[in-house]
């Protein structure tokens, strides 16, 4: 009998142990978790409600939304994508709902929901689950052939836990996030893993210009990364520690690796009203000059921004409360045009996207097979979920890159090694 072990017991251990388990009924399929909870991070995410997948359902387009990892995942989601993840997940009894923003929630909006879903499919599916087995290495062993299929040569590993148990497989799949110690493995293996850092996250900014505007959000705004040339649009949101939203959270993404480099220090450039052109706004703050001479400055916004942070962004350039529009010199107009498309700040640091923690880096895409998951290094050895150099912005897209990497290696894990190689 072929003895495969997955070790992770988070969305893509799960989700490649019941796949494997399923496709390969003859094998033993063995799924270990270091702590005594099972998928901690599937039960916090999305607010609790867990943001299962994203409702696009066109390959080309849903990689775009992939900072690191697009191009390889360009052929994996034709095999398994969000339609499939929505098919899978109604084919055991529950059901999806889309949001207004493209976000795919459980219609109970519990991501209890998805725990037990997952849990009692891998016990259909004759998973052994074990919980509190901390793995304290895995080493590959030469020389050895596998139990199961005739004539299947597959390599044997050994696993050892913390409690001094040890045993051998002969494939083993690692979905143990962003933990270091499965990068650990993987190196010993023979892999290669690119730095890992964080990804997705919200920026720590410390100035007059939003203190006190917790709360305060912007449709549409855009932020720029001058030092990256790297820019994103969306909502933008005023929190106690600076700068959120999707925007921010995107560029974020994107900017990761240019961030860390920086020690999360550097500047930004907002652009609070991005949906008009430079030169129009500075004729409509000249129309109003004119048409609304008698009105203040600080009273009257002739744009879609909201009044504090109107009031704010005038004052921050000198423009005080009794100010007429009359009052206003042509080098005022030009600073106050040049905070409204333009607003230099400083980051400080970074912030945690609520309970989610995302990384970009990991194991290196180009030593996987991307049509079976498995390693170019050490054939037996397959990966899927975040331990891959792969991440996506916020809105479901990390929870597909799993099912889709976990659903290719659990159809291919059990396969004999001639038809693998």
């Amino acid at each position: 009998m072929l003895k495969i072990t997955v070790i992770g017991g988070g969305a893509a251990g799960f989700f490649s142990a019941i796949t494997c388990a399923k496709t390969y009924p003859q094998a033993r399929v063995t799924l270990l978790e270091a702590g005594r909870q099972l998928l901690a991070k599937v039960r916090i995410s999305g607010g609790g409600r867990c943001n299962v997948t994203h409702a696009c359902f066109d390959p080309g387009i849903l990689v775009q939304n992939y900072p690191r990892g697009g191009k390889a995942l360009r052929g994996a989601f034709t095999r398994f994508q969000p339609r499939d993840t929505v098919e899978w997940f109604a084919g055991h009894g529950v059901k999806l709902k889309t949001e207004e923003d493209g976000r795919m929630f459980p219609i109970t909006d519990d991501s209890e929901t998805i725990v037990n879903c997952l849990i009692r499919a891998a016990e259909d599916a004759g998973v052994k689950i074990r919980t509190g087995d901390a793995v304290v290495s895995v080493k590959k062993l030469t020389g050895n052939t596998a139990e199961g299929e005739q004539g299947d040569t597959a390599p044997r590993f050994e696993i050892e836990l913390k409690s001094g148990e040890s045993f051998k497989c002969d494939r083993i799949l690692l979905a143990t996030g962003s933990n270091p110690s499965g990068f650990k493995w993987a190196k010993e293996l023979g892999n290669t893993v690119e730095l890992p850092v964080p990804s997705l996250f919200t920026f720590n900014i410390s100035d007059s210009r939003i203190k006190d505007l917790a709360g305060i959000s912007v449709p549409n705004a855009k932020v720029k990364l001058p030092g990256a040339k790297l820019e994103q649009s969306g909502p933008l949101l005023i929190t106690h520690w600076g700068l959120s939203g999707p925007a921010v959270l995107k560029l974020s993404a994107w900017g990761a690796r240019f961030l860390h480099d920086r020690h999360y220090k550097t500047s930004v450039l907002i652009n609070w009203l991005p949906q008009y052109n430079a030169e129009v706004l500075r004729q409509q703050l000249l129309a109003v000059k004119s048409q609304l001479s008698h009105r203040l400055i600080v009273s009257s916004c002739p744009f879609p921004v909201p009044r504090r942070l109107w009031e704010r962004l005038t004052s921050s350039i000198g423009i005080d409360e009794q100010k007429r529009w009359a009052d206003l010199s042509n080098k005022t107009l030009d600073r106050l045009l040049q905070e409204l498309v333009q607003g230099e700040y400083q980051v400080a640091g970074k912030g945690a996207f609520k309970e989610e923690f995302v990384t970009c880096g990991g194991v290196n895409l180009k030593e996987v097979d991307f049509k079976t998951m498995e390693s170019r290094r050490c054939p037996g050895l397959f990966f899927a979920g975040e331990i891959l150099d792969i991440d996506g912005v916020t809105g479901g897209f990390n929870f597909q890159s799993a099912w889709t990497t976990a659903w290719l290696a659990g159809n291919a894990i059990g396969k004999p090694s001639d038809f693998r190689f």
